[in-house]
C-alpha cells in the first residue's frame, strides 16, 4: 500500500471511530435510581455516618448537584414530575399522596413520559420498583371482606390485567403498587399480579398480601431483577432506559439480615447501607459488561428524610440526614425537597466535579431530549430545562426559577438566592405545622438562601418588592400552564397559590 492510500485508510478509520463514538454518545444507556425518603446528609461523602461506598463512587466518578430539588416534598407528586417534566400541582392531585390502592393512574394515557419519549427514540425501557402513581386495578363490585381479610386491597380482581407503567411507555415493569407500607403487598409483572393475595399482612398497615411477600426482601428482589435486565440488554445493541425507584429507606425500615447491625446509627443506617448496596449491584453489572463509558447513571431521591427515621435520635449520634437544612419530608422548607442528585457519564462528565446549578427533577426529560437531539412536542416537559450544558461545563446555571410544593399543597418559588414561601409555616409536618400555625405569623416567608440557607430569618417585611416580584412570577407560571418558553398549556384544575388559606 503506497503512502497516499495508507494516509487515506488511517483518515477513514479515525473518522469511522469518531463517528461511532459520536453516535454512541448521542444514544447513551440511561439509568435513573430513585431512593425513597433520603436526605442530602445520608451519603457518607456528605458526612453521613452510614457507609455508602457505591454512592461515594458515583460522586467521585461523576458530578454532584448541590442545589437540586424535587418538585414536591412527598412521593406521588415528585414521581409524576420526574417522569413527565411537568409540575405535579398542575394535575388533579392538589395535595398529599395516593393512599388508596385503586386510585386511578395520575399520568394520563396520552401524556408523554420520559419512558414513552425514549421508547419512541428506539430505547428499550423498564421500570423496576415502587410505582406509586396509581395502578388501574379491576375491582370486584360490592366486595365485603371475609374473615381474616383486614385492611385494603381485597376488592381487587388480581386475576385480571391492570393498567400499569407499561401504559406509560415502559416495555417492562416489575414492582409494587405504592410505598412499602401500603397494601396490597403483591408483586406485579407487566400487567399482572405475580400471585393472588390470600393472607393479611401489615408493614405496618394491614392489607391483602401474597403468602410469599415480605417487605424485608424487596430491595434484594429489585436488585436481582435490575441485574438480570442489564445482563439481557447487554446482549443487544439497542440502548436501554432503566428507571429504578427503590422502596428504601422509607418505612418500614427493614434492612435484611446481612445488613442488620452494620452501621453505627441503628436500623435506619443499616437500611441506607443496603440501599447503597443496590446501587453497587447496578454499577458492578455495568462494569461486567464494559458499559460504563456511555451509560448515563443518575441517583436521586423523591424528597428529604422523613421524621419516621427518628431524625432527633440520628442527630444525637452525629448523623444529620438532611444536612443543616430546615425541615424534612412533607415541608416547604429546604429539608423537604433539596435532595442528593449525582450524575455519572464518563464520556461526557468530568469525574469529581460539582455544580451549584439550580436544578429540578422535572429537568430530566428535557435533558434526554437534548441528548438525543429530538425536541419534545410543545405540550410535553413544560417545566423542564435541560442540564446537559451543565454536565459539560459545571459553571453553567441557566435555570430562572423553581416552584416548590408541600404535602398540604402550599407553594414556594425560588429565584436565584431568594425563596418565597406562600404560607406562614412549614406547609407540612414540622413546626409551625400546616393548619396549626400560631396567630400573628406573616402570611408569607421570604428567605435569602445565599446568606441564610437554614431559613431562620423571614425578610418579607424588609423586601416587599421582592415578595411582589416572586408572587407575580409564580402566578405567571400557573397562568401559562408552563414555566418554560412555548405555547400556553392548560392545567388539569383551577389553582390557587394561597393553598394553606384554602386548607384552613
Amino acid at each position: 500500500m503506497n503512502t497516499y492510500l495508507k494516509s487515506l485508510y488511517c483518515f477513514l478509520l479515525v473518522a469511522c471511530i469518531s463517528t461511532s463514538k459520536m453516535q454512541a454518545q448521542d444514544t447513551p444507556n440511561i439509568i435513573f435510581i430513585f431512593a425513597d425518603d433520603m436526605g442530602i446528609g445520608d451519603i457518607s461523602n456528605n458526612y453521613g455516618k452510614a457507609h455508602t461506598p457505591h454512592l461515594d463512587r458515583l460522586v467521585n466518578e461523576g458530578m454532584q448537584f448541590t442545589d437540586a430539588h424535587t418538585s414536591s416534598s412527598v412521593c406521588t407528586p415528585s414521581r409524576y414530575s420526574l417522569l413527565t417534566g411537568r409540575y405535579n400541582w398542575r394535575t388533579r392531585l392538589a395535595n398529599h399522596v395516593f393512599g388508596n390502592p385503586t386510585e386511578a393512574p395520575l399520568i394520563k394515557k396520552e401524556e408523554v413520559t420520559v419512558a414513552s419519549f425514549l421508547k419512541e427514540a428506539g430505547y428499550h425501557t423498564a421500570c423496576i420498583g415502587k410505582w406509586h402513581l396509581g395502578i388501574g386495578w379491576q375491582t370486584i363490585a360490592d366486595y365485603k371482606n371475609k374473615e381474616g381479610q383486614e385492611g385494603k386491597g381485597w376488592n381487587i380482581d388480581y386475576s385480571k390485567p391492570a393498567i400499569t407503567p407499561t401504559s406509560n411507555g415502559f416495555d417492562y415493569f416489575f414492582g409494587i403498587t405504592a410505598s412499602l407500607d401500603m397494601p396490597p403487598y403483591v408483586y406485579i409483572e407487566n400487567e399482572y399480579a405475580t400471585n393472588i393475595p390470600i393472607v393479611t399482612k401489615a408493614f405496618p398497615r394491614k392489607g391483602a398480601a401474597t403468602a410469599d411477600f415480605e417487605a424485608i426482601d424487596c430491595l434484594r428482589d429489585f436488585a436481582k431483577k435490575s441485574v438480570a435486565y442489564i445482563d439481557e440488554r447487554a446482549k443487544n445493541d439497542k440502548p436501554f432506559f432503566l428507571y429504578l425507584p427503590l422502596t428504601s429507606p422509607h418505612t418500614p425500615i427493614v434492612p435484611s439480615k446481612k445488613w442488620q447491625g452494620k452501621s453505627s446509627i441503628g436500623k435506619y443506617g443499616d437500611f441506607i447501607m443496603e440501599t447503597d448496596w443496590v446501587v453497587g449491584e447496578v454499577l458492578k453489572t455495568l462494569d461486567k459488561h464494559d458499559l460504563n463509558e456511555n451509560t448515563l447513571v443518575i441517583f436521586s431521591t423523591d424528597n428529604g428524610c422523613s421524621p419516621a427515621a427518628k431524625i432527633t435520635d440520628l442527630i444525637e449520634k452525629g448523623h444529620y440526614p438532611n444536612g443543616n437544612l430546615r425541615g424534612h419530608k412533607a415541608d416547604i422548607y429546604e429539608g423537604g425537597h433539596r435532595v442528593p442528585f449525582i450524575v455519572r457519564w464518563p464520556s461526557v462528565v468530568k469525574a469529581g466535579t460539582k455544580t451549584d446549578r439550580l436544578t429540578c427533577t422535572t429537568d430530566f426529560i428535557s435533558t434526554c431530549s437534548e441528548i438525543l437531539g429530538t425536541p419534545l412536542d410543545d405540550a410535553s416537559g413544560v417545566d423542564g430545562i435541560s442540564f446537559l450544558p451543565t454536565l459539560k461545563n459545571p459553571s453553567i446555571n441557566d435555570r430562572e426559577a423553581i416552584v416548590h410544593h408541600s404535602i398540604n399543597g402550599s407553594f414556594a418559588i425560588r429565584k436565584g438566592g431568594w425563596k418565597l414561601a406562600i404560607c406562614p409555616g412549614s406547609g407540612g409536618w414540622s413546626y409551625p405545622r400546616a393548619g396549626k400555625t400560631p396567630s400573628g405569623l406573616p402570611p408569607v416567608q421570604l428567605f435569602n438562601l445565599s446568606k441564610d440557607l437554614e431559613e431562620k430569618h423571614n425578610l418579607q417585611a424588609e423586601h416587599p418588592e421582592k415578595v411582589k416580584e416572586l408572587i407575580n412570577l409564580l402566578q405567571s407560571y400557573v397562568d401559562a400552564g408552563r414555566s418554560t418558553p412555548g405555547m400556553p398549556q392548560q392545567n388539569d384544575r383551577e389553582i390557587n397559590i394561597y393553598a394553606e388559606d384554602i386548607a384552613k
